[in-house]
């Protein structure tokens, strides 16, 4: 190379890094933006049904609330229902992928395997800190459970010579709205909801490249859940059929109590319609179905009792289902 094209390279070069440098702060956002866009498959979300019965007691027909929301190699966890980690390894979800879980509120439910999914996932190939997100009090329970099972924790470390597991496990508690959590990949946004006497519980709205995806959790109507989904891609509700609620309650001792709370905490079929046609849904996931062990509830009875309320897509979920 001669002195005259070097020199003609450099110059080149020194231009455009000006050219670089002019375009300001202002528009790396949306060069880093378009990196992303460009990069495929993280653009694209995945959305698991991993659990949609509801209540504490296990069902044969369903396994108990969890859902996941995967985008590109990220695994993100909303709610931790009895066999969530079974059910993440049914679905083809790699427990070390795990990057943040998210609680909802603290009815068994939906938190009994909230400690076991981590541990279970240390046990394979979690080998990165996941954040934990949740109401008062997850940084407590979080230190009983690891409390509970250090025997095994200790044993595994020396044994096995895997890391320890408390650095793995960062609970964040909640106790308002608004954003939780953002990374390059979603925005994770949470509302207060009413599922009295559970005070705070809440929704998630997960605010994917390609669509956002609303979790309602355990609660009855609420303006703040309508706000959050508003113009949502898709809407994940509980839902709950009337007329099966004395068989489900027939054989409870307290049964009148039980059925006052249900009725106070959760969501009628047509109230759910009701509210994804208010909140301008372009689709409704039936989940966390109350009654959730009754196999004369078909999707056929659960569809017809809320699709005179919403006239978007309706699916009626299943254990396992991807959206």
């Amino acid at each position: 190379m001669d002195r005259r094209t070097d020199r003609t390279r450099r110059r080149l070069l020194a231009a455009a890094l000006a050219a670089g440098a002019a375009l300001g702060a202002r528009a790396l956002p949306a060069l880093a933006a378009a990196g992303t866009a460009a990069s495929g498959p993280a653009a694209r979300s995945r959305l698991i049904l991993l659990g949609t019965a509801g209540g504490p007691t296990p069902k044969a027909l369903r396994a108990a609330p969890a859902n996941a929301v995967v985008v590109g190699d990220a695994v993100y966890v909303v709610d931790c229902g009895n066999g969530v980690a079974r059910q993440m390894a049914l679905a083809g979800l790699s427990l070390g992928a795990i990057g943040d879980v998210f609680i909802t509120h603290h009815h068994s439910d939906h938190n009994a395997d909230y400690g076991n999914l981590l541990w279970l996932a240390w046990a394979a190939d979690l080998r990165r800190p996941v954040d934990a997100w949740g109401p008062p009090p997850l940084k407590r329970m979080t230190r009983r459970f690891l409390q509970l099972n250090d025997t095994d924790i200790r044993a595994r470390i020396a044994d096995e010579g895997r890391p320890p597991l408390a650095p793995l496990i960062r609970p964040h508690e909640l106790r308002r709205g608004g954003v939780v959590m953002r990374d390059d990949r979603v925005k994770v946004t949470a509302a207060l909801v009413e599922h009295p006497p559970m005070t705070p519980a809440f929704a998630y709205r997960f605010d994917c490249p390609d669509r956002s995806i609303v979790f309602s959790g355990d609660t009855r109507p609420s303006a703040a859940l309508v706000e959050l989904a508003r113009g949502a891609d898709v809407l994940v509700h509980e839902v709950m059929y009337l007329p099966a609620l004395e068989r489900l309650i027939a054989s409870e001792a307290q049964a009148a109590r039980l059925r006052q709370h249900l009725l106070d905490s959760h969501t009628t079929t047509e109230q759910v319609g009701r509210l994804a046609t208010q909140a301008g849904v372009k689709t409704l996931v039936l989940t966390h179905f109350v009654p959730g062990g009754d196999a004369t509830l078909t999707d056929e009875v659960w569809r017809e009792a809320v699709a005179p309320y919403f006239k978007g897509e309706l699916v009626i979920g299943r254990d396992l289902m991807e959206l």
